[in-house]
């Protein structure tokens, strides 16, 4: 019985040795089966991708030739109008100052015309007599007329600055019209506000905003890095935010010859000719992003980004083929263009590679080192 149980404690350990052994062995095995892809053909767009938004090609302000009051609006915000439409009326309050001093001329050429005037019928009823020569009649009634013509003169500038128009006019200063046909953008007035005209140190204030929303340019921004692979007249695909699976083709026409700091990083702006249609109603500063084709590769051999690696310290891509069943070696590889999704190989891999399609659960990814490893590159 002494020796049975002996034997028996010698079973008991060896069994728990054996199945340690086999769970630890067990375990020592990767859990994780890696898939492969491999390499194909295709045609890959190398892009470049602006965003910005879409402007008319032309907007008008429109502004009042005399400062006044706005007495009254006639059009509002999106109306389409032609040019020569009446947009505003503006009611005239005169500068004291300035209405003094027009009253004043007025009195003064009054009373130089009335003066004029004795004289020049003084002298017609000499010239009559022969008593003066023709020449002095003629110059007395050269000044006559010239004094008719500046009271009128002096008598307009006073109604202008009365009523903003002299008697006479049929198109009046106080009269705002359109000075091109369009669509009615903005009008940041309201009755009741105070307008200037525009003069050489002021624009004037703006009664309205108009431009042709047929005639449309995309504006976006670059990067810097980007801006030397653009010229004049590339072809552009607009897409905007508001319009879904709608795209406009357009046409490069400006690249900025000076770049403005954005957010620390140096920006160049572009602008695109858009070619619309009559499908949608585009509005004036709808969202936008241009794409433009850098580069074109047609049946080239290609590679999914997504299984490209690189390498810790060199940063230059690679990826693992495998040799036998969830065995990987690193391949180093070199890549030509790129869409973002696949890139174009140019050497390192085979048609036939098989290629793992590495997963971010791993322990430690291929080509990284290991601290625990003296710094060697680990692979299956």
């Amino acid at each position: 019985m002494k020796y049975l149980k002996y034997i028996g404690i010698v079973l008991l350990i060896g069994g728990i040795l054996f199945a340690s052994a086999f769970f630890i062995k067990s375990n020592s095995k990767s859990s994780i089966v890696y898939e492969t892809q491999n390499l194909i053909t295709t045609t890959i767009e190398e892009k470049i991708v602006a965003t910005g938004k879409v402007l008319p090609e032309d907007e008008v302000n429109v502004v009042p030739q005399i400062a006044g009051i706005i007495q009254e609006i006639y059009v509002e915000e999106g109306d389409e109008i032609l040019a020569g439409d009446l947009i505003a009326k503006i009611k005239v309050v005169p500068n004291e100052q300035t209405l003094n001093s027009a009253e004043g001329r007025v009195k003064s050429a009054e009373i130089v015309m009335k003066n004029s005037k004795i004289e020049f019928n003084r002298n017609q009823g000499l010239f009559k007599k022969e008593i003066i020569s023709e020449q002095e009649y003629n110059a007395s009634e050269l000044r006559y007329n010239q004094d008719m013509q500046n009271l009128s003169n002096a008598k307009s500038d006073l109604q202008i600055i009365k009523l903003g128009s002299s008697g006479g006019s049929s198109i009046t200063n106080t009269n705002i019209r359109a000075t091109v046909s369009g669509t009615i953008l903005e009008i940041p007035i309201k009755e009741g506000d105070q307008v200037i005209q525009a003069n050489t140190f002021n624009a004037g204030s703006t009664i309205a905003t108009i431009a042709d929303l047929n005639k449309m340019i995309f504006e976006g921004q670059v990067d810097e890095g980007e801006v030397g692979k653009l010229s004049a007249g590339m072809p552009l695909v607009v897409t905007l935010g508001a319009i879904e699976d709608k795209e406009y083709k357009a046409k490069l026409r400006l690249i900025a010859p000076k770049g403005t700091e954005v957010a620390g990083a140096i920006q160049f702006k572009i602008e695109g000719e858009v070619y619309l249609d009559d499908e949608y109603i585009v509005r004036a500063g709808y969202s936008a992003n241009a794409s433009i084709v850098t580069d074109k590769k047609i049946d080239v051999i290609a590679i999914s980004e997504a299984l490209l690696q690189y390498d810790s310290q060199t940063k230059k891509p690679y990826v693992e083929i495998e040799t036998s069943n969830q065995k990987f070696i690193r391949k180093d590889v070199e890549l030509g263009i790129s869409d973002g999704v696949n890139a174009e190989l140019l050497s390192g891999l085979a048609k036939s590679d098989k290629i793992k399609v590495w997963n971010k659960t791993e322990p430690i990814k291929r080509g990284e080192v290991d601290s625990r490893d003296d710094g060697r590159t680990k692979f299956d």
